[in-house]
């Protein structure tokens, strides 16, 4: 894991307001994530942990979809008030196809928002290779936003022929494409997990691996071989360490998950492990590279 105080960016942070938005998944959550989650709470979690001067990138965290713009503008205040996020990924309603494009105008005027990102992992099968679905998605091009895919491990074939379909699109698989973490589902998660990562335009975060498990785990290394697999087919070049914070915490604290993600990185060469702790992230949700992205769209048109 990073030593004290180094810097890591951590790419799939949540903050929620619950006298500002309105999130009807968290009824049904664990009863420490009841209450609002804030800047202050980020902070002492980091400070606890040796990692005071991460940077995080902001995942949507799920409140009304009428909310979705006021949500991502809230997390820029934050950070125009100094929450150290390097970039927002928003929500967006992909599914409506062209009809979205009012919602990624919008978010092209956030200045930190870099990617969006439509949940799908309750969806039925076949919702990601709907025609509607495809052209919203194709749309993030234009705006040079990446994309998040949150998916459960069944899905990973589908997500698949997304990325093919959408080769002018950045793709960022969320928490390894969740999944379960016990020895007899490892095999077929891993060959769809190889699949996917033979598509140069995805992503990989090393997040979310400690809430996918069916008890409690005993050390860090209990993660490891899903990590290391995840890091083998994509390479460190494409692989970003995440918290999943404040989900995380119902299962493990956040030096826990520090520690699962530093005994898999322990085998990396000193700029590979960089990669994964910042470079990866850095690159991938850094405002700069979106416009970059916008400008290399126009050849795929």
């Amino acid at each position: 894991m990073p030593g004290s105080h180094q810097r890591i960016v951590d790419a799939h942070v949540h903050l929620w307001d619950r006298a500002r938005f309105d999130y009807a998944w968290l009824a049904d959550e664990e009863t420490q994530l009841q209450r609002s989650f804030g800047p202050r709470d980020l902070a002492a979690e980091l400070g606890g942990a040796g990692v005071p001067d991460a940077e995080v990138v902001f995942v949507q965290a799920d409140c009304d979809p009428s909310q979705s713009i006021a949500e991502a503008m809230w997390v820029q205040g934050l950070a125009d008030s100094g929450f150290p996020a390097k970039a927002i990924v928003a929500a967006a309603p992909l599914e409506f196809g062209d009809d979205a494009e009012p919602h990624l105008e919008a978010l092209g005027e956030v200045a930190l928002v870099t990617g969006v990102r439509r949940l799908t992992q309750d969806e039925a099968d076949g919702f990601m290779g709907e025609p509607g679905f495809v052209d919203g998605v194709r749309l993030l091009a234009r705006h040079g936003f990446t994309m998040d895919l949150c998916i459960r491990s069944h899905q990973l074939a589908e997500a698949t022929e997304l990325v093919a379909a959408c080769p002018e699109v950045t793709f960022v698989l969320d928490h390894l494409g969740k999944p379960a973490i016990d020895p007899v589902s490892f095999g077929g998660w891993a060959a769809d997990l190889g699949r996917l990562a033979q598509l140069p335009n995805v992503r990989c975060k090393l997040s979310g691996l400690a809430t996918e498990a069916s008890g409690p785990l005993n050390s860090p290394d209990a993660v490891a071989p899903w990590l290391e697999h995840g890091i083998s087919v994509f390479g460190s070049d494409r692989c970003m360490f995440g918290s999943d914070w404040p989900v995380l915490t119902t299962v493990a604290g956040y030096a826990w998950w520090l520690a699962a993600v530093g005994w898999a990185v322990g085998q990396l060469e000193g700029r590979e492990a960089e990669r994964v702790w910042v470079g990866t992230a850095g690159e991938t949700y850094d405002p700069l590279r979106r416009q970059q992205r916008q400008k290399e769209s126009a050849t795929w048109h």
